[in-house]
């Protein structure tokens, strides 16, 4: 929700803190976290008018008025409101304003969100309601133009496509903050026009570049890849990535997400090697609901970090002032001082980082973890709903995977997927043959994964083999979040199940949904492009959580496997993945036959 400037809030703020005029709020007898000095100061007062601080320092009496609420801190820490420098709402399965609603409890007031997801289903018309959306809540969230839709031409078709125009035109909306992330960095290094167009279009607009170098090799690549423009990157997951792309004047994000589990080792460049960690930055990417309503938002993050060893206030820094100073922005957000936003939480300790009350702007929306304000629903139009198309009613045979002539045995290409981790690993499986047809080896953990067409109605599905689910019962897992090109994803030991799961999504419009020899398990409804619910946080956590159950009833034993499930199509993280052109090898980015 629009603030007004701090120029235009000056006049104001200089007579509240000289005493002049009566301020709005005083928050009085804190400990002030400065994230600016590194210092904890106690007995503090914070005065703040037109949702800015006019004033902090040990006495705040000068501006209190007959007007003024008063709220006493009782000794607890004022802690800038959390950041998260790099997430995907839709991660989420909920809405911008269901997400918002889940996280203001948990201290967040600014997010910096990549709206690819929609990107790839709607285009532009997608990314514009959420920006729209974004724009009316009442915490600063600010949006990435997509880089990368889809996120590797020649690799795959997603439901839209962006030009350089078209972020253009979206860097002059009001509420975006740069380019997302740019997944592209082969394109980069090889000086692609429209990768760097879009990288000129936003360093001449003055907005940051978002990074994504998904490689392990820190060769020449990296280093073109790094002269291309982009500001930071999250997608390291070792010591070494880190310091790798902090030396070369990059941030280093490091995440902590639903299944991403990139802190422990990364922080090592910090805590271990003593780099200096205000390029630093703690971020998330990829949060699902059951993780924002169970175990938190960036506190979760702040928390894991010093478990990890930091000081509090270097965890603080890095999901506050580090992410502000990466969108240019520190003289709005990401600290308490005079002139920015009256962002701010309370907590009695700072290492276990309860939230027991939350400000944005000068309003008061959180108490004692739970929302208080009144935030209005969102409504999404019908455009952006029903768009799943199949073409057709799938049958068991449309998941057939054909053996070369003569063949009793066949060696495949195998997805294998790795725990808590984005990468996966490039196997091969060998296979009987049964009348002509590869059968599938679920005792050794070896089952099927199918692409299913889903934005233009072709009724194309394309077959492949995955390896780690640990499924071994007649069963299918469908999904039609399936980053990025969000078609449909169907895993399964049983074609029947995978059918009818594929069918199911086609029939609500899309979503999640869990089959067992014929029966359906659990459904996770996502009616706004396939992605996202129109439900509250609560009620999508409740629907994943018998979702994850279901899975596992089928056998299923990985960490967080639906979320493993979205990523197996997204052909810009190694080593090898599934797309609507084939199978591709991420490390040399090209399609591959099946059989080896």
């Amino acid at each position: 929700m629009p603030v007004a400037t701090w120029a235009q809030c000056a006049p104001k703020l200089i007579d509240v803190a000289m005493g002049r005029s009566a301020a709005d709020t005083v928050i009085r007898n804190g400990k002030w976290v400065n994230v600016y000095s590194g210092e904890i100061i106690p007995a503090t007062d914070i005065a703040i008018v037109a949702g800015r601080i006019a004033f902090v320092g040990p006495n705040a009496a000068h501006a209190i008025g007959d007007t003024t609420d008063v709220i006493d801190a009782n000794g607890r820490y004022m802690v800038p409101g959390l950041c998260d420098g790099h997430m995907h709402v839709e991660s989420g399965m909920v809405t911008v304003t269901e997400f918002a609603r889940a996280v203001i409890p948990h201290g967040t007031t600014s997010m910096f969100i990549d709206p690819h997801e929609i990107a790839n289903v709607l285009g532009l018309e997608g990314v514009r309601l959420m920006h729209d959306e974004a724009a009316s809540l009442p915490i600063h969230v600010q949006v990435q133009v997509p880089s990368c839709v889809p996120s590797a031409p020649g690799l795959e078709n997603a439901g839209a496509e962006f030009t350089v125009e078209d972020v253009v035109e979206a860097l002059t909306w009001s509420n975006t903050c740069g380019l997302g992330e740019m997944m592209n960095f082969p394109g980069v290094a090889m000086n692609d026009p429209k990768m760097l167009g879009e990288i000129a279009a936003t360093q001449n607009a003055g907005k940051t570049v978002g990074g994504h170098f998904a490689s392990p090799e820190l060769g020449l690549m990296f280093h073109g890849y790094v002269a291309g423009g982009p500001a930071d990157d999250h997608e390291g997951t070792r010591k070494e990535d880190a310091i790798a792309r902090v030396r070369q004047g990059m941030r280093s994000m490091l995440r902590l997400g639903s299944a991403w589990f990139d802190v422990a080792a990364q922080i090592k460049a910090v805590t271990e090697d003593g780099l200096d960690p205000r390029n630093f930055i703690l971020c998330t990417d990829d949060s699902h609901s059951g993780t924002l309503v169970q175990d938190g938002h960036m506190n979760r993050v702040v928390r894991h970090a010093i478990a990890q060893g930091l000081k509090p206030i270097t965890a603080i820094q890095m999901a506050t002032l580090n992410t502000a100073q990466n969108f240019n922005m520190e003289r709005e957000i990401g600290s308490i001082a005079p002139g920015r936003r009256a962002d701010i939480f309370l907590t009695s300790d700072l290492v276990e980082l309860p939230v027991e009350w939350v400000m944005a702007a000068g309003d008061v929306l959180a108490e004692n973890g739970a929302l208080i304000a009144d935030i209005e629903k969102a409504s999404y139009p019908d455009f952006a709903k029903n768009t799943v198309k199949l073409g057709k009613q799938l049958s068991a045979a449309d998941f057939d995977i054909h053996a070369p002539d003569g063949h009793k045995e066949v060696r495949v290409r195998t997805l294998g997927v790795i725990e808590n981790q984005a990468p996966t690993k490039a196997l091969e499986s060998v296979l009987a043959v049964k009348d002509g047809l590869v059968q599938m080896d679920a005792r050794n953990d070896v089952c099927q994964i199918a692409l299913v067409e889903r934005h233009r109605g072709t009724g194309a599905v394309i077959n492949g083999y995955v390896s780690g689910f640990g499924y071994d019962k007649p069963c299918a897992v469908a999904s039609t979040v399936a980053h990025d090109s969000h078609h449909m994803i169907t895993i399964g030991t049983s074609k029947s199940d995978m059918a009818l799961a594929s069918n199911h999504l086609g029939k609500i419009g899309g979503g999640i949904t869990v089959f067992l020899q014929g029966r359906e398990l659990a459904t996770v409804e996502l009616s706004i492009a396939g992605l996202m619910s129109e439900e509250r946080a609560e009620i999508v956590a409740e629907k994943a959580a018998k979702m994850v159950l279901a899975m596992a009833e089928c056998g299923c034993k990985l960490n967080n496997a639906y979320m493993q499930h979205s990523l197996l199509a997204l052909v810009v993280i190694p080593e090898i993945r599934i797309s609507d052109l084939g199978i591709i090898d991420v490390t040399k980015f090209e399609k591959v036959d099946l059989f080896v």
